[in-house]
């Protein structure tokens, strides 16, 4: 027996799917958070505005004429659509986390890496950090966080 009346579940077959250009602009989003290094705020940030979602699309018509002579019209204009529907908050959330997960998991390789290196210094260097060498970070670890996206910008130019 279930006090809520209706569908509680978010795995409902009858819920629509959501647009290809909504996904990606909330994709694109969801990567500048993590790359700003931003998750925490945009999480805290939007967990208490989530309620207010239709309130906060308004809004970005309201600002429309000014970001329009600033910014890409067409992603505006798919983020504002995709931020009316309330589920689109909690997908933009679940995405922050995920790529968030991902820079957690190269920030955790990099210290594994350092630790490694730093087992091959000599005890001056390893505990009063004299003359500490230089160490070079593997290029995985130091290349572009999302590399599909520099393919996809190197693509737009040509």
């Amino acid at each position: 027996m279930s006090i809520f009346k209706g569908p509680v579940d978010s795995n409902d077959p009858d819920r629509t799917a959501i647009p290809e250009e909504e996904d990606a602009v909330l994709e694109k989003v969801a990567k500048k958070v993590v790359n700003w290094r931003m998750s925490t705020p945009a999480i805290v940030f939007l967990e208490s505005v989530k309620p207010l979602n239709y309130i906060g699309a308004q809004t970005m018509v309201f600002f429309e004429p000014i970001v329009q002579s600033l910014f890409n019209i067409r992603d505006y204009d798919n983020f504002r659509m995709a931020m009316e529907r309330r589920e689109n908050v909690e997908n933009l959330l679940q995405k922050i986390e995920k790529y968030d997960a991902v820079l957690f998991d190269r920030e955790k390789a990099i210290k594994r890496f350092m630790k490694a290196e730093r087992k091959k210094w000599k005890w001056y260097q390893r505990y009063l950090r004299i003359f500490p060498p230089r160490t070079q970070l593997p290029e995985e670890l130091t290349g572009p966080l999302f590399p599909e996206d520099k393919k996809e910008k190197k693509g737009e130019k040509k």
